[in-house]
């Protein structure tokens, strides 16, 4: 058996170097494998408090409750370039990522400022300010040996326990280290450790890494795992995090697609996250089960599909990173994520091709949520709210989204989003609309 050992070993060595070998045998080079995209978006949005509900972004923050203003209003054209270089030829590659945004004020008022397209300055004060022009240039560097890619510098995860989110006018990066590896086929793993991000309408690479709904600050966001395809038609995910001295969580998926007659399908999805406090429980105890089911039926042209979402807990489902919870009733306002709240959706998704207009499609939701109970929450954390018990709300979206299908203006897209929410307590009712037009290039 000694002796067996060094040759194993060497064996190992042996087949490793080849697999990485291969893999970079593949690198077309730094430059050759390169690409370099410009997205151009204009981006309008309003959202309209009603009932008594009030702004309390822009100079509003600074005012008594009974003198903000009730409506947030901003609209702006952002441009994001971004480059990507393939990697260097040999046994290991070298290789960078780079990218510059920049955002023009189209019109707002400090009163009206608060939707997430622009960055406040002086957010506290009476004398904050929405600069007229703003932008961010950043990257990373990454080395790839097979198919294992480190990377490290500012970078968009995509993780379900942490991703970053492209809802506003840029997205959002946060900076650290994040490998990922596709050794196996059908398998990806990946894991990550971030100490900084750059939020939605902030030009700061070093903002705080504080929790959606708690504003509490992690030192750090750690995760690791991934997903394997079994075929083409299931997948699962499996995923552990921690947002050090806040919480620990855990994450697990399942998709399923029956194809069934001809433009016939059904698809089934399951997801759950198990959160609890770590370290300084900066956001009190946490002990919470967060899932949703959802079942689509699409026929021809038309998708149908129900959800169902329960979180298991006293205390409100969290997250840091604007797209990091991929639960089922998480849509366009509201999460329906309060303590203890079960939700349930309908949705219709109609593709118009079938109909003679290529590349319209539309959209329909309601999602109705109820049993929430704010009252059994850590009294010290982030989820308490005193008399708030037996509260329920519903929200309706409307959707419309047209893509351009060929010529000089391919690939140009129009899209209008409405929400209206509304509420017996706990939140504030609303009136939203989204107006987003975007045009890609590929420049190299």
């Amino acid at each position: 058996m000694s002796a067996l050992k060094p040759s194993c070993l060497a064996l190992a060595i042996t087949a490793v170097s080849q697999l990485a070998v291969a893999g970079q045998e593949q690198a077309k080079g730094f430059i050759e494998d390169s690409s370099l995209t410009l997205l151009n978006r204009n981006f309008y949005m309003n959202r309209d408090f009603r009932h008594g509900g009030s702004n309390s972004q822009g100079i509003n923050r600074s005012k008594p409750v009974s003198e903000r203003n009730g409506y947030r209003e901003e609209w702006a054209h952002g441009a994001m370039l971004n480059f990507t270089s393939g990697f260097t030829q040999g046994t290991v590659g070298f290789g960078t990522d780079a990218f510059a945004y920049g955002g023009v004020k189209l019109d707002t008022g400090r009163g009206r400022a608060g939707a997430g397209l622009l960055p406040i300055s002086n957010n506290q004060t009476a004398d904050a300010e929405v600069p007229d022009a703003f932008g961010e240039i950043g990257g990373a560097v990454k080395m790839r040996v097979s198919s294992t890619v480190l990377k490290y510098g500012e970078q968009r995860p995509t993780a379900p326990v942490f991703a970053m989110g492209d809802n506003r006018l840029l997205p959002e990066v946060a900076t650290g280290f994040q490998l990922s590896s596709s050794e196996l086929d059908n398998l990806l793993f990946e894991a990550g450790h971030f100490t900084a991000y750059n939020g939605r309408n902030s030009t700061n690479s070093d903002d705080k890494l504080l929790t959606t709904y708690g504003g509490v600050e992690a030192d750090s966001v750690d995760f690791l795992g991934g997903s394997y395809k079994v075929n083409d038609r299931l997948v699962f995910m499996a995923y552990a995090s921690e947002a050090e001295e806040v919480w620990r969580q855990y994450f697990g998926s399942a998709s399923y697609i029956l194809p069934l007659a001809d433009q016939h399908a059904l698809s089934f999805g399951l997801t759950a996250y198990k959160t609890s406090d770590e370290g300084e429980a900066r956001a009190g105890e946490l002990d919470t089960t967060s899932w949703s089911a959802k079942a689509a039926y699409a026929f021809g042209p038309h998708k149908l599909t129900l959800a169902y979402q329960k979180i298991d807990g006293d205390e409100t489902f969290d997250y840091i990173g604007v797209d990091s919870i991929w639960l089922a009733n998480s849509v366009q306002y509201s999460d329906f994520n309060a303590p203890n709240e079960r939700s349930v959706q309908i949705r219709y998704d109609l593709n118009m091709a079938s109909f003679g207009v290529p590349g319209l499609t539309l959209m329909a939701r309601y999602i109705k949520g109820d049993q929430i109970d704010f009252t059994k929450a850590d009294p010290t954390g982030t989820s308490f709210r005193a008399g708030a018990d037996d509260e329920h709300h519903w929200e309706r979206d409307l959707e419309a989204k047209y893509v351009v299908q060929e010529g000089a203006a391919k690939d140009l897209s129009f899209r209008v989003r409405q929400a209206t929410h509304r509420s017996s307590s706990f939140d504030n009712d609303v009136d939203e609309v989204r107006l987003i037009i975007e045009y890609p290039l590929s420049i190299l």
